[in-house]
């Protein structure tokens, strides 16, 4: 998962800022060499090393930080959806199908439309577009568009009629099997170039955000091997983000799959169940606004046989999974493999959960014992929470305040590791930790510092390495460069987030995120000593 280029980096002193680096709370300058952090203190320790480095940066009081991870993206659609059709913010089904038309418009050399992020449950009327309209609007020509969440699409006819077999022509949004074989035809269709165009994109996006690695989840269901390995073969090839990649295929052959392409895990989005949005989750009671319980896509022995195969390859199982029965299902069947392979065993693997929305206290308690690592959304619930919120449409609003219960996992002494989901939610890492800090629902709040530290250090350590995502000497040069207001320390309450400036604190200070304050802006973004993205004027 490293970038590689010709020049080795350069030896640089940085100084005449903040720090943040718990080897020394009042740090303002420190030095990178060969890659790695080398020293961080005072700056009348600083000039001890002026005169033996290749760079002096001047950072004018601007702060120092670890660079973000993001432990949850899907780089070419997110690309995709920078470069193509965002419906994300379209009042109405109107306005939809208006921004489909300009596009298409725009866009005539493409054998293929691409568009993401509408949300009929936020449209007046509610219902998404028929085939008809997506017809109309495009001319007649393929048109992929996705729901928000990514687990159901509405498709045009010529769409349909790439796929051709057997795929449902019911004139509603497609799931399940009919979405993975309209996905896949609109992929396909993607040229090579597009789809490195998209992933340049993509990257470039990140690290101009203070992101400097992201972890790809991939699979047979969800992109192609030839996207997943020429995303991993441009990382390495080109100065950015780190990409670790996952392959979400299960069994013995996806194992060996997921290590001949390079994955650092047969995990992801290997999925155990759909979503909220799609009514496809699975739960142990029926959905509020549907006679249903939504859809169970494993059972606990494929779960078990999957988690011992990639235990005995040494590599990370994971799977993704919202709905409580769901998670129920992925706790029980890692049980049933630490009873095969031993427990130490499953808990030194690091396994993964990917989303993990609804949570009870049991299963809370069996990722403690298993040692799950909990990759979650915290902008989930900025998103779909609260009262009037998606999450209570579809559970009752009882439910919906049990979910994300992101303290509890903490107290519990579960690893959190936070993402994004792109495109589903979009990168923005500090938006992402106020999320967790200000959750819509008080008791379910971490300190900013927690979030912070799951945003960063965790993605690291849900990947096995505790060496990383911190700036002290010896670590992996992988920070960011910021412009941001007083940094200010959050009190250790779980309920009100209260802050002070206090220096005698000894605890590094953050940008303050209460809601409302203009975020941290990202100056300077740097991966193992390499300067990845610098914003212009700077």
């Amino acid at each position: 998962m490293s970038n590689r280029t010709a020049e080795p980096p350069k030896t640089v002193l940085l100084r005449r800022g903040e720090v943040h680096s718990p080897a020394d709370p009042f740090a303002t300058a420190m030095v990178v060499e060969r890659g790695h952090v080398a020293w961080v203190g005072s700056e009348g320790a600083a000039d001890a090393f002026a005169d033996g480095v290749d760079e002096v940066v001047d950072l004018d009081g601007a702060l120092v930080t670890p660079a973000f991870t993001d432990a949850h993206v899907h780089t070419t659609a997110t690309g995709l959806a920078l470069t193509g059709l965002d419906l994300s913010g379209a009042p109405s089904l109107e306005a939809a199908l208006a921004r489909i038309r300009e596009f298409a418009a725009a866009r005539p050399d493409d054998r293929v439309l691409l568009g993401h992020g509408w949300d009929a449950a936020r449209w007046p009327g509610g219902r998404p577009p028929t085939r008809a309209e997506l017809d109309e609007a495009t001319g007649g020509r393929p048109l992929y568009l996705s729901r928000i969440d990514v687990h159901s699409a509405v498709v045009s006819t010529a769409l349909l009629d790439l796929v051709g077999g057997d795929v449902s022509r019911e004139d509603a949004p497609l799931t399940k099997d009919a979405h993975h074989a309209v996905r896949a035809a609109a992929l396909a269709a993607v040229t090579p170039v597009q789809r490195e165009e998209a992933q340049r994109a993509a990257l470039a996006h990140a690290a101009s955000l203070g992101i400097g690695t992201v972890h790809e989840c991939g699979g047979p269901q969800i992109s192609s091997e030839d996207d997943f390995t020429g995303l991993l073969r441009l990382a390495a090839e080109q100065p950015g983000p780190r990409v670790v990649g996952y392959w979400a295929e299960r069994g013995g052959e996806g194992v060996a799959r997921a290590r001949e392409l390079g994955a650092a895990g047969a995990a992801g989005d290997l999925f155990a169940d759909g979503a909220l949005g799609s009514h496809t989750a699975c739960l142990h009671e029926p959905y509020a606004d549907a006679g249903h319980t939504g859809t169970a896509y494993l059972d606990a022995d494929t779960v078990a046989d999957h988690v011992v195969a990639c235990t005995e390859a040494g590599l990370q199982a994971g799977f993704h999974a919202i709905g409580d029965a769901a998670v129920a299902t992925v706790v029980e069947g890692v049980r049933a493999a630490a009873e095969k392979v031993g427990l130490t065993r499953i808990r030194a693997a690091r396994h993964r959960v990917e989303h993990a929305e609804m949570l009870t206290p049991e299963t809370v308690a069996g990722f403690a014992e298993l040692g799950l690592i909990a990759s979650v959304q915290p902008a989930f619930d900025a998103l779909w929470g609260g009262e009037d919120g998606m999450y209570a449409r579809r559970l009752g609003a009882g439910r919906a305040r049990t979910l994300n219960p992101f303290a509890a996992l903490l107290r519990a002494g579960v690893p959190l590791a936070f993402g994004s989901d792109s495109p589903v939610t979009p990168f923005d890492p500090w938006g992402t930790v106020r999320a967790a800090a200000f959750h819509r629902t008080p008791e379910h709040r971490v300190s900013v510092r927690a979030a912070f530290t799951a945003h960063t250090r965790g993605g690291w350590r849900a990947v096995g390495r505790d060496d990383a995502g911190v700036l002290v000497p010896g670590a992996p040069a992988d920070y960011a460069v910021w412009r941001t207001d007083e940094l200010v320390v959050q009190a250790p309450d779980d309920r009100v987030a209260r802050w002070s400036t206090d220096p005698r604190s000894g605890t590094p200070g953050l940008p303050d995120l209460t809601p409302g304050r203009d975020l941290p802006v990202c100056l300077r973004t740097v991966v193992g000593g390499r300067t990845v993205f610098v914003r212009p004027g700077e």
